[in-house]
């Protein structure tokens, strides 16, 4: 059915039915009127956030466990989290996703359950189990390369769960198309790679919360901390799209007589998925006693790989991190970049990592003359990315990386794209560095209209850009297309992970108008390593795994309320 049809079959639009949907909306409706001398007045899905703020509970939805309460959960919870893969059906052992789900999950078993968390926790064991782990996702990249495939990608939207996926499909189809599974309305959902496209389900429960560490030391105080990871189908639901039989299960406040297992952070979960070990939450590229480990990023470049990262939020923050730094404190940001970029850092001092290839993404901007997480060598100035270490390693002071770097009056799409050409014609490495430094150093949120305008979430003040910081910055899929200009000159394959991570920013927010927003932004990035796969090279030889880290706690209880009424077609 052509999209335009299923957005008129939606709506059967008695005169009854359009009246309710006004009696329910009439707090949104009111809103849109106040607010119409504004550039967001005709944008309805920020008229409703507006409301949803304003009234403090909305028809729509909420978030955490309170229908009465809009706000009442800001964090992150331990639902089943999809993946989507593409280059892996029929794609061989350990690349299929069949081998990980259904009479292959690791949840059905005692033996494997305790392989991947030391244990057995509580009521995690489920013989119907049809949801992989997320240190498969480290084990299917490692079965590609052994299989030869060339080119291996993974995309990971922080904080993107089943929900948020489909407020943007319901957003982008202007019309409710499905309840349960893969569904359609985002190219991630819709691309079928020529037909060697999955879906599955896989949890991210971390192997434990409540490590503490040592920046300084880099050590780890308690291992096995005081929450241990684990998942109950039982309580959290089989599936994302069924009701939860306990919803406070999901956020580590399980009803009496039910398990407490701790929900992930994503320097564990990206950790888990670039490693294939289970972790606990703040740990960047180390084991649960802080053990150093082997990423893919580290095992593929050793078989001559280039490797790259690119993300929307700063470069040393936990998902890009985790690719490759060693740290037991995800906070320590200037070592994590240094492990990144080849310097010694705490982890490293006397024989530093090779370096990534290419690193792009925030963290410019933020300056500050302390900060107690970073140890004892941290250096006053750029939070993430030491002033002294961005200056040596730039190519014209004898660095190895060509560096493009938010300037005032340039465009940063241009300078980006000039660079990533550059690197590539003469073999250098390639470093980004932009960000808004007032918002943390993250690139401008993109809200659900397309614009970047974010209206008011949980904080209080919504976000505001100027002319020049969407000027000066260039967007996820520009980062990921000067990526893949440089590690395509490579002769010999490469792996490349991308983080759209404004959908967990949006999402602490409790916005979903920046929900919607940073998925179509992150799938805009999907479609730039498909189309580069379509257009290079063909899915026998290359991989990509999207999915998310964790997810948080939005239940959409009337998914029909986010179509904007005005638009919507009727049929008889």
């Amino acid at each position: 059915m052509h999209p335009f049809d299923r957005r008129r079959a939606s709506f059967r639009c008695c005169l009854h039915s359009r009246k309710s949907f006004l009696r329910a909306n009439l707090n949104i409706l009111l809103v849109i009127v106040m607010c119409s001398g504004s550039s967001k007045a005709q944008d309805y899905v920020s008229q409703l956030q507006t409301a949803a703020i304003t009234d403090g509970k909305s028809a729509l939805g909420h978030w955490g466990t309170d229908p009465d309460n809009y706000t009442m959960w800001s964090s992150h919870s331990n639902r089943l989290i999809p993946v989507y893969t593409f280059g892996t059906r029929r794609g061989g052992s350990g690349v299929d996703l069949n081998d990980y789900i259904g009479p292959n999950s690791v949840y059905r078993s005692k033996s494997g359950v305790r392989r991947i968390y030391g244990r057995v926790p509580d009521k995690t064991v489920h013989k119907h189990a049809n949801w992989m782990d997320q240190t498969n996702i480290a084990d299917i990249q490692r079965a590609a390369a052994a299989a030869g495939r060339k080119h291996i990608f993974i995309v990971v939207f922080d904080g993107m769960d089943w929900t948020t996926t489909r407020l943007a499909a319901i957003h982008n189809q202007g019309a409710v198309t499905y309840s349960e599974g893969r569904g359609t309305g985002t190219h991630l959902q819709n691309y079928n790679a020529d037909g060697t496209t999955q879906f599955g389900l896989m949890v991210t429960s971390p192997h434990n919360e409540g490590t503490e560490t040592d920046s300084t030391t880099q050590t780890v105080n308690n291992p096995g901390g005081t929450v241990p990871g684990g998942y109950d189908p039982n309580s959290g639901g089989t599936a994302p799209w069924l009701p939860p039989v306990d919803s406070s299960y999901l956020l580590g406040k399980p009803a009496d007589g039910q398990p407490l297992h701790a929900y992930t952070d994503s320097a564990s979960s990206a950790t888990s998925m670039c490693a294939g070990i289970k972790t606990y939450n703040n740990a960047i590229g180390v084991g649960p006693s802080g053990e150093q480990l082997s990423s893919v990023a580290h095992e593929l470049q050793q078989d001559g790989f280039a490797v790259g990262v690119v993300s929307s939020v700063p470069i040393s923050h936990a998902t890009p991190a985790a690719a490759y730094a060693h740290n037991v404190a995800r906070k320590d940001y200037q070592d994590i970049a240094r492990d990144m970029l080849g310097l010694p850092s705490v982890s490293h001092p006397n024989i530093a990592l090779p370096g990534l290839d290419v690193v792009i993404g925030g963290g410019y901007g933020e300056v500050t003359d302390e900060a107690t997480t970073q140890g004892n060598n941290f250096e006053k100035g750029n939070l993430y990315l030491a002033d002294s270490d961005l200056k040596r390693l730039a190519v014209q002071n004898a660095g190895r990386y060509l560096t493009a770097v938010r300037e005032s009056g340039k465009c940063g799409e241009r300078i980006l794209k000039q660079a990533a050409h550059q690197a590539a014609a003469d073999g250098r490495r390639l470093l980004g560095f932009f960000g808004v430094g007032e918002y943390h150093g993250h690139l401008p949120f993109q809200t659900a209209d397309g614009d970047y305008s974010p209206v008011r979430g949980r904080a209080e003040n919504p976000e505001k850009y100027s002319e020049a910081d969407l000027n000066e910055n260039p967007n996820l899929a520009q980062m990921t297309e000067a990526a893949l200009t440089v590690l395509s000159s490579r002769p010999t394959g490469f792996w490349l992970l991308v983080e759209a991570g404004d959908a967990d920013w949006a999402n602490h927010d409790n916005s979903f108008d920046n929900s919607i927003g940073a998925v179509n932004s992150g799938d805009a990035a999907v479609k730039v390593i498909t189309d580069w796969v379509d257009t290079n090279s063909n899915w026998r030889e290359s991989v990509l795994i999207v999915t998310a880290d964790h997810g948080h706690l939005f239940h959409l209880t009337s998914p029909e309320l986010l179509i904007d009424p005005t638009t919507a077609k009727c049929t008889k």
